[in-house]
């Protein structure tokens, strides 16, 4: 039996591929096609999904509200669009678990799409296994009622360049100083957590630094980790540009995005305290370090584009 993953693969790399072809005439075009071709492909086919069931599926926790949030925003932003029968949220640490929400949906096929950021332990190990999924090998099986159909992780997704590229480009308009950098003359950081426990970890950072780099926009692009080389820490010393912008992947605004990071980039971590407690952010676009200046971004997971992202991974486990 052939892998599931190969026609996604391929279908992957001809869209990455006319994606930098478009980009290299020229840049802002190119953003713009990619941003009309995703709303386009969110349209297309939709009325195969009508009796269908979508479950977006995040890691949650008690700890931290803020970690549900992408979940529930995006989940909402696809229920306004009508493309399924309906459109649940669901989380493995929190409430409405996804055993829960799975035996109280009756829809004939049921999509379990993982809003995580990498191809890990939980996306790819743990759930899919307690859920009877066999990754990556059998991704679908029936239940009496439904068709269980387990999708790829969204981050992992080579649109998610395109996702990176609007944060990018947003918190440096949103807080110009005294203009807003070009890309050529600012380096891009995306800044993941990493573990030497699980090497999947940092692919899909690094997958998205190749597909970054090879635009050719940026001055430089790279990636940068809490827990591993090369670490978030000092990572603006070895910047050869003096403007800076640090994306983080992260599927939400939690704590590593809003409080781990600013203080890995040099915030002193009462001050990080103090701001958070007050309801303020924890770091000021821009701030200066050594000479350069810092912006810092709003998580991945929060961008708006991501529902599209979401339907991406639909259409490719069900064509």
């Amino acid at each position: 039996m052939p892998r599931c993953g190969v026609p996604v693969v391929e279908r992957s790399v001809r869209r990455r591929k006319r994606m930098i072809g478009r980009a290299s005439c020229h840049h802002a075009t190119a953003r713009l096609a990619v941003r009309a071709r995703l709303r386009q492909l969110g349209r297309v086919n939709n009325e195969g999904f009508s009796s269908s069931a979508l479950v977006v599926l995040g890691h949650g926790t008690t700890l931290n509200d803020q970690s549900a949030a992408p979940v529930m925003q995006h989940a909402a932003e696809l229920r306004r669009r009508k493309i399924f029968a309906e459109v649940r949220e669901a989380f493995w640490k929190q409430e409405p678990q996804v055993k829960k929400v799975l035996a109280e949906i009756t829809a004939p096929r049921v999509f379990i799409v993982p809003m995580f950021i990498s191809e890990g332990y939980f996306s790819t190990d743990v759930i899919p296994k307690e859920l009877g999924f066999c990754f990556p090998d059998n991704l679908k099986f029936k239940t009496q009622n439904s068709e269980l159909i387990y999708c790829l992780p969204v981050g992992s997704h080579d649109l998610m360049t395109t996702v990176i590229l609007a944060r990018a480009k947003e918190v440096v308009e949103k807080f110009p100083f005294p203009r807003a950098p070009k890309p050529a003359d600012t380096t891009l950081l995306i800044a993941g957590h990493g573990t030497e426990r699980n090497a999947n970890s940092r692919k899909a950072a690094e997958r998205q630094v190749e597909l970054i780099r090879a635009l050719k926009v940026f001055a430089e692009v790279g990636a940068v980790y809490m827990e591993e080389a090369p670490f978030i820490k000092g990572c603006h010393l070895t910047a050869k540009t003096k403007n800076i912008v640090v994306v983080p992947f992260f599927i939400s605004d939690g704590l590593h995005a809003v409080e781990d990071i600013p203080v890995l980039l040099g915030e002193p971590e009462r001050i990080v305290k103090e701001r958070l407690a007050a309801g303020l952010p924890t770091w000021r676009n821009p701030t200066g370090r050594d000479g350069k200046l810092i912006w810092h971004a709003p998580s991945v997971g929060t961008e708006p584009l991501l529902a599209d992202v979401i339907l991406q991974r639909v259409k490719e486990a069900a064509f």
